[in-house]
């Protein structure tokens, strides 16, 4: 019964990282994604302007 103790923890970590990639392909887009974008667009500005 030792390899079903070893087996468990990974298995769980594979399932669960598995839901995580899920969510995130699935949160990809949508209604918000413009609003999202110019965000992202303005921090970068942001970050890119020299420091005075």
């Amino acid at each position: 019964m030792q390899y079903v103790s070893a087996i468990v923890p990974p298995l769980v970590m594979a399932i669960g990282f598995g839901f995580l990639v899920r969510a995130i392909i699935r949160s990809q887009g949508g209604a918000q994604k413009g609003k999202e974008d110019a965000a992202a667009e303005a921090l970068a500005r942001a970050a890119s302007r020299p420091a005075e």
